[in-house]
C-alpha cells in the first residue's frame, strides 16, 4: 500500500509518504506558510521514493480540530489529490495524532482554541489503537471534565497557554507535542487496510466550533 499523509492543523506543516510499511516525512514550522510548503513537501517525498501521485492508493489528512485555515488546506489538498485519481480519503483526529506522538499510553490532548477556550480529549491506548475516554470537545479550560484514573500525560499547545490545565490529573505535561503527518500515516495505515477510506467528496474537517472570533460587542463586554 502507498499513500500520502498531510497535516497542517497547527503552526507546523508536515507531509508523509507511506510505502509498504516504511514512512518518509518532512516537517517545518510554517507560521502562515502551510499552503506554500505542503505540496512541495509531498512532491519531494514522491520524487525521493521514485513515485508519481498517480501511483498512490489513498490520501490521509489531519482532520482537526485546529486552525481553521490549516484544516481547510489539508482537507482541500487531500480531496484534490484523490478526486483526480479516484482514491479513498481518510481524515485522522489531531488528538489521536498528538497521542501517537507522545509515546505515552494515556494522554490528555489539549489544543489552544483561542477565544479563551481549548479543544481537548482524553485518550487511552487499547489493543494498539487509541480509544476516547473523554470525547472531543471545545470548552473554557475551567469547564473541562478530567478523566478518571492516574498516569495521564498532558500534551499539546493548550498546556503552553494554560499551564495549570488538568494539573491535578496529569503526571507530566509536554506542550510541545503536536500532530504530525508521520503520526497521521501510522494511524491511517491499519484503517485504510480495513477499507475505512471514504469518497473524497465526503471528506471534511472537524472544527468542534464554528465561531472563529469575537464580535466587537463581545469584546467590549469582556
Amino acid at each position: 500500500m502507498r499513500f500520502a499523509a498531510i497535516e497542517t492543523s497547527s503552526e507546523w506543516c508536515s507531509a508523509a509518504l507511506w510505502v509498504d510499511g516504511e514512512i518518509a516525512s518532512l516537517e517545518e514550522r510554517a507560521s502562515n506558510r502551510h499552503s506554500e510548503l505542503v505540496l512541495p513537501f509531498l512532491e519531494l517525498l514522491l520524487q525521493q521514493a521514485g513515485l508519481k501521485a498517480g501511483q498512490l492508493d489513498a490520501v490521509a489528512f489531519g482532520a482537526g480540530p485546529g486552525a481553521f485555515t490549516g484544516l481547510r488546506i489539508a482537507c482541500g489538498l487531500a480531496q484534490g489529490l484523490a478526486f483526480a485519481r479516484g482514491l479513498p480519503v481518510l481524515g485522522v483526529s489531531a488528538f489521536e495524532a498528538i497521542a501517537q506522538e507522545s509515546g505515552a499510553g494515556r494522554v490528555i490532548a489539549c489544543i489552544d482554541a483561542r477565544m479563551r477556550e481549548v479543544y481537548y480529549s482524553a485518550l487511552e491506548k487499547r489493543d494498539g489503537e487509541w480509544a476516547e475516554v473523554v470525547a472531543a470537545r471545545c470548552v473554557p479550560p475551567a469547564a473541562a471534565v478530567p478523566p478518571q484514573g492516574a498516569g495521564w500525560m498532558g500534551c499539546g499547545s493548550g498546556f503552553l497557554v494554560y499551564p495549570d490545565f488538568m494539573k491535578k490529573s496529569i503526571a507530566a505535561s509536554r506542550p510541545e507535542v503536536h500532530p504530525t503527518a508521520h503520526a497521521i500515516a501510522q494511524l491511517a495505515a491499519p484503517r485504510l487496510a480495513r477499507g475505512e477510506g471514504i469518497d473524497a467528496a465526503l471528506a471534511a474537517p472537524v472544527y468542534l466550533r464554528d465561531k472563529v472570533a469575537f464580535t466587537a460587542q463581545e469584546l467590549a463586554q469582556r
